[in-house]
């Protein structure tokens, strides 16, 4: 596999991706019900969107710390971030006349969708790891 020394910017933007991901995580978490009832949301699509932040938080906090990643778990990343885009849109399409609901999700479109592009300009001027030890 290939493997690249991620830039500091690469580490900032999965840094912050976590954080902003991370906090929406604990809000869906802690506030689920009040949430829910803003929103028109699901409870359980809250639920279980804030356990899977938990996890995707931590993928993030682990590759924005390590030396050297595997291309892939970026590409990984941006991907996800850009399937995430669109089933929020899904969402915001979907929820019943609840436009906090609507605006919820669509925040969370444009926000992924912002840190796919950032994550794939970090990537973009990351080195390799064959061309540094050249």
């Amino acid at each position: 596999m290939t493997s690249i020394i991620p830039s500091s910017f690469l580490k900032r933007v999965l840094l912050a991706d976590a954080g902003v991901s991370g906090a929406v995580a604990l809000l869906q978490l802690a506030a689920t019900q009040q949430l829910a009832a803003l929103t028109g949301l699901p409870a359980g699509l809250l639920v279980g969107t804030g356990i899977f932040l938990v996890g995707y938080v931590t993928l993030l906090v682990v590759l924005a710390k390590r030396e050297s990643v595997w291309t892939s778990m970026i590409w990984l990343v941006i991907v996800g971030n850009l399937g995430w885009a669109v089933a929020a849109l899904v969402v915001a399409a979907t929820v019943p006349g609840a436009l906090l609901g609507e605006a919820f999700a669509a925040v969370h479109a444009l926000a992924v969708t912002a840190f796919a592009y950032l994550e794939y300009r970090g990537l973009g001027v990351s080195g390799s790891r064959a061309g540094l030890a050249a």
